[in-house]
């Protein structure tokens, strides 16, 4: 069943929790690990105190300070309602605000290139920052504006749409000074994939 959004503005905070709507311009990826491209994995770097929100194939995003998985799987409000009411319950989803607390505005990384590693069947995608002003922030932490990109590695399985919870799990495996490593995978023992 098809569903239409009335919907205009930025998408991307729709779009980060649905890629599936942006299939269009994900052609390699999708390629690459169809299962895979509507999968957004949370995970945190409790170092830094960051959250991180990989939607595989299409974005990255990089919060300071630890956000729940149920308040980062809601898309957030950079759309308006195609009737210009700010009509939040008009939709057949939930939505979260855009914080106001200038801190809390996500970095995001766009997906620049991904790729086949044959020797260790796992996808590789980089993922380069967007270039945006953002506000000053005063807490004393790493500040997320030093990253350039971010590198996923994942495994493909076409069998993902046939497990349960289908929501995999993401981990921190480096986090250097100008770049974040992340693996993205089937959830171990222990790991939460939603709250």
């Amino acid at each position: 069943m098809a569903m239409q959004y009335d919907v205009y503005g930025n998408l991307f905070g729709l779009l980060a929790a649905h890629p599936v709507e942006a299939l269009q311009r994900l052609k390699i990826p999708m390629k690459l690990d169809s299962a895979g491209l509507i999968q957004q994995s949370i995970c945190y770097d409790s170092a830094k105190k960051w959250t991180v929100s990989v939607s595989w194939g299409f974005a990255v995003q990089v919060f300071r300070s630890i956000l729940s998985p149920r308040e980062i799987e809601m898309p957030s409000r950079t759309f308006l309602n195609w009737y210009r009411r700010a009509d939040y319950t008009a939709y057949a989803f939930n939505t979260r605000p855009v914080s106001r607390n200038p801190c809390q505005k996500p970095f995001v990384f766009y997906l620049s290139k991904a790729r086949l590693d044959s020797s260790t069947n796992q996808t590789v995608s980089e993922y380069s920052r967007h270039r945006v002003t953002h506000p000053p922030c005063r807490w004393k932490m790493p500040d997320p504006a030093d990253l350039d990109r971010v590198e996923v590695y994942k495994k493909p399985d076409p069998h993902l749409w046939y497990k349960s919870p289908r929501r995999n799990c993401c981990r921190i495996i480096s986090s250097k000074a100008r770049s974040l490593v992340v693996d993205v995978g089937v959830c171990r023992e222990g790991e939460i994939s939603e709250i």
